[in-house]
């Protein structure tokens, strides 16, 4: 095993840009399924379509395949996403061990020679069907994972793409250790039944897509809002959280005197490191306003309101920190230095759709968020990047500092703020 590949408990070995995200080891220890009622094509037209999870699906499938004659050995499903960070997934089954992996798949690994290698770089990135036997020795020479399996006892391996009429490439692979290879006769049924098993990935994929969009876009709570039906003009609903308004300070000269590419790769290093901190406490990011940014920490999601303002507070310190450091560490990108101010309140807030019939925006509004961003704007006047409304200071369990009673526009009382003490 090299420095870039990594055992699972199983035995089985995923380069570093490979996760493994889950197992299914439903037949792992029990007989394989056989005998089944229906046969493959009824079985995918019929119970299959109340099966949403793809990886029990392409287990059911692959056994369902043997069933029906064919010498599995080993078999595996890849599949495109649309998702910044992730180039797919892909499932993995064995019959040696009966287990079925989920892993996804980083983008880096478009870039590695081990995919360029691969007989599915021809079948994902140029739709081509691979069919090789493993008696070819230059087939065997020219893909390390086909010597691979060669020296494993492997007699055939098959990629091929699965045709829907979407835009991914998205493909299956089946290898057998019979020694004459998969048997001719078992072609075409073979290929009647992947081509009905495309059509439940590509509805898959329809549904990961959709969910990935809108989380990447939205957030998690609201995304998942949205995928559960909440979709018209003004639903919504009331939350009790601690509300969180930051700003990137000196943004507007930064972009005077900076290169655009500069201020883009400073603005993602820096939102980098606060929404990581937001998110490692609980909290749910909103929105992101030109160098601002809008989160919550929502009561429902913490023990109580007390642990709520104990983890926003962790949270912007962590925050901090971390953005002080890009410009310590920022390996030789240049980064200037980049400060930020924090306010946080607490109160009810909407939690919703607003906006026009054919646009909305999910996101909160109530006067609890009003106050927080004029309290954020105060972290300039008073010279502390964190400041809290009395009414989250009484719930921190943190020593804070008093900073006095403070005129806000739009509030008739003053609001009396506090500061996490300074070393």
């Amino acid at each position: 095993m090299t420095s870039d590949e990594r055992a699972t408990s199983s035995g089985r070995t995923y380069a570093a840009s490979v996760t493994l995200v889950r197992r299914s080891r439903r037949y792992a220890d029990a007989p394989p399924p056989n005998g089944f009622r229906d046969d493959i094509e009824d079985w995918l037209l019929t119970a299959a379509l109340d099966q949403s999870d793809l990886l029990y699906l392409f287990e059911d499938f692959v056994w369902r395949l043997i069933d029906a004659g064919l010498p599995l050995d080993r078999a595996s499903l890849h599949i495109g996403t649309l998702h910044p960070q992730l180039y797919g997934f892909g499932f993995n089954w064995e019959r040696n061990d009966r287990l079925c992996d989920e892993i996804k798949v980083a983008q880096e690994t478009l870039a590695s020679d081990a995919y360029r290698k691969n007989p599915l770089y021809q079948v994902i990135e140029h739709g081509e069907t691979v069919r090789t036997r493993m008696s070819d020795a230059r087939a065997v020479a020219r893909h390390p994972l086909v010597a691979e399996l060669a020296r494993a006892g492997f007699s055939e391996y098959v990629a091929m793409p699965l045709r829907t009429g979407g835009r991914y490439h998205n493909a299956m692979t089946v290898a057998t250790k019979r020694p004459e290879g998969f048997p001719a006769e078992s072609a075409d049924r073979f290929i009647g039944a992947l081509r009905i098993f495309a059509l439940h990935v590509e509805r898959y994929i329809a549904e990961k897509l959709a969910a990935n969009v809108v989380t990447t876009y939205l957030g998690r709570a609201a995304g998942e809002r949205v995928l559960d039906g909440s979709i018209r003009r003004g639903d919504g609903v009331p939350i009790d959280a601690v509300v969180w308004v930051s700003d990137l300070r000196g943004f507007t000269d930064m972009t005077d005197r900076l290169d655009p590419g500069i201020v883009i790769s400073s603005l993602n290093s820096y939102f980098g490191a606060v929404v990581e901190a937001i998110s490692n406490a609980n909290g749910e990011v909103l929105k992101f306003i030109g160098d601002g940014l809008l989160a919550v920490f929502s009561y429902d999601r913490f023990e109580s309101p007390e642990s709520a303002a104990d983890a926003a507070l962790h949270a912007a310190r962590a925050a901090l920190a971390a953005v002080d450091a890009l410009s310590r560490t920022d390996g030789g990108k240049s980064l200037p230095p980049l400060r930020s101010g924090i306010g946080l309140h607490e109160g009810r807030v909407f939690f919703g759709n607003i906006g026009g019939v054919e646009r909305l925006d999910f996101t909160v509004i109530g006067r609890a968020v009003n106050t927080a961003s004029r309290i954020e704007n105060l972290t300039k006047t008073l010279g502390r990047p964190i400041l809290l409304s009395e009414a989250v200071a009484r719930l921190v369990t943190t020593p804070l500092e008093a900073m006095g009673p403070h005129p806000l526009r739009g509030v008739s009382d003053a609001v009396a703020l506090y500061a996490p003490k300074e070393a």
